[in-house]
């Protein structure tokens, strides 16, 4: 929703962090909710909960996608962020889980390893809008944390991360989306049929496959959902929490 398409300009969310408010340069806080039903979209992948920790992390800090490096400003806008768009029937999702602002590389491009740089403060925009009630879903992030998987497995792919943390550790009981899986951390490291399998696993509800990541092979509905099916068939997914196959015919 570019300018270059006839769209209004929009602010990043490091300029809102800094004014302070969300009604800087003009833009009201109802106006892309309202924008996005019009269009007849109903779910934003926003707001973006990342602290940003690293100055030059070049996925969330430097196109200014965070809000602020302090953990209750992050907080106090994506509150805002997730009743505007509340108003207007879109739902929102918290990203990216469980914490990208901390990574020195870009998912988008291969492994993003925080293990060294990542802290427990940046699990707290997710604990407190969990608890009063303002998460709709969340997304997860492709970055490696060996203190958080030991087995180094992307936070999407592991079942630590996502069931360990995020459902047990936080109470998280909604939707959990994937950020992009034909990102390169996770396409070029894991194969498709793999990673499919660890992110049902790890607790993924809805895989996201884009097609606009260069250099990865176009992914279709039906591609995705033959390889679901054949893992239920074969009894290779089981269910969540269960030692038992998810039956199939």
């Amino acid at each position: 929703m570019k300018e270059k398409y006839g769209f209004p300009r929009s602010i990043t969310a490091a300029a809102i962090g800094k004014s302070g408010s969300l009604d800087s340069f003009g833009s009201t806080p109802s106006r892309p909710p309202r924008r996005l039903r019009g269009l007849g979209i109903n779910v934003n992948f926003a707001p973006v909960v990342d602290l940003a920790v690293e100055p030059n992390n070049p996925a969330i800090v430097k196109p200014e996608r965070a809000y602020s490096a302090n953990e209750d400003t992050v907080i106090r806008f994506a509150k805002e962020v997730v009743k505007e768009h509340r108003k207007f029937g879109v739902i929102t999702v918290l990203k990216h889980f469980p914490g990208h602002g901390s990574s020195k590389d870009d998912t988008h491009f291969g492994i993003a390893d925080v293990t060294q740089t990542w802290s427990e403060r940046e699990l707290k925009p997710y604990r407190v809008l969990i608890d009063s009630g303002y998460v709709d879903a969340i997304m997860t992030a492709h970055i490696v944390n060996r203190f958080l998987d030991k087995n180094g497995n992307p936070g999407t792919l592991s079942k630590d991360i996502l069931d360990g943390i995020l459902r047990k550790k936080l109470g998280y009981q909604g939707v959990v989306f994937s950020d992009d899986m034909q990102m390169h951390a996770i396409a070029k490291q894991y194969g498709l049929e793999e990673s499919i399998k660890l992110a049902i696993h790890a607790g993924v509800d809805i895989m996201c496959f884009s097609n606009n990541i260069q250099g990865t092979e176009e992914r279709t509905v039906d591609k995705v959902h033959q390889i679901v099916k054949q893992f239920v068939t074969k009894g290779r997914l089981r269910r969540p929490g269960s030692m038992s196959p998810i039956e199939g015919s």
